[in-house]
């Protein structure tokens, strides 16, 4: 068994507390005006903004320090367009044959539909795979642990690192997702959780008129 190896806590830096107080309000003030966008532009966004939120998503914290987690960064054109049919194809069977009543009814305030025009349009897609396994060199498999919550906490640092860097987002899930795989040459151990699409809002975008729940809805304090 391998033994842990430390080093010294250095990156931590503790602010008094008045700073504090207005750090955390200044970043719930900026995350509080992000909104999930389904208009976008198709301005270029240059690509090193995207390769630094990445950084930020690769922080994260994960189940044995195993980052089971792959992003791919779709521009392409020509994929891009592959992505939508594929995706649109899935979505007409989901709005027309496989979805309950109930969850049309909920999905009716977001005004969605099966056309998703914006997997062509917005310069970037971001497909994130969630690794059950990883592969050493020599072909061994390591098994991944609490997979789903790691990826889902990077998901969540890396859409706060695009809206923090001036850009909007959308979270896609067509299900299923397996045509990802395919399209983009991924292994059998990756398995597609969304689609993370990325880039400014068009010049006319709107959002729906929706709310978030109180804090006393969401917390308990004891």
């Amino acid at each position: 068994m391998t033994h842990p190896q430390f080093i010294p806590l250095t990156t931590y830096h503790e602010y008094p507390v008045e700073e504090m107080k207005r750090r955390a309000i200044a970043f719930r003030e900026e995350m509080q005006q992000r909104r999930t966008v389904r208009y976008f532009s198709n301005r270029l966004v240059p690509r090193e903004v995207i390769e630094d939120c990445l950084f930020v998503a690769g922080s994260a914290p994960s189940g044995a320090n195993l980052q089971p987690w792959h992003f791919v960064v779709v521009s392409d054109l020509i994929i891009k367009r592959q992505i939508r049919e594929a995706a649109e194809k899935e979505e007409r069977e989901f709005y027309y044959r496989r979805a309950p009543q109930e969850w049309l009814e909920a999905l009716a305030p977001l005004g969605t539909d099966e056309h998703k025009p914006y997997l062509e349009i917005a310069p970037y897609l971001i497909v994130i795979f969630a690794q059950s396994y990883g592969l050493l060199p020599d072909g061994r498999k390591v098994k991944n642990y609490y997979v789903t919550e790691s990826v889902g906490i990077a998901t969540g640092m890396l859409i706060t690192a695009i809206h923090h860097a001036g850009l909007v987002s959308l979270t896609h899930t067509p299900s299923p997702m397996g045509f990802l795989n395919q399209a983009l040459g991924r292994p059998e151990n990756e398995r597609p959780i969304m689609i993370l699409v990325v880039g400014y809002p068009a010049d006319n975008a709107v959002v729906p008129e929706i709310g978030k729940k109180s804090l006393q809805e969401i917390a308990t304090f004891m």
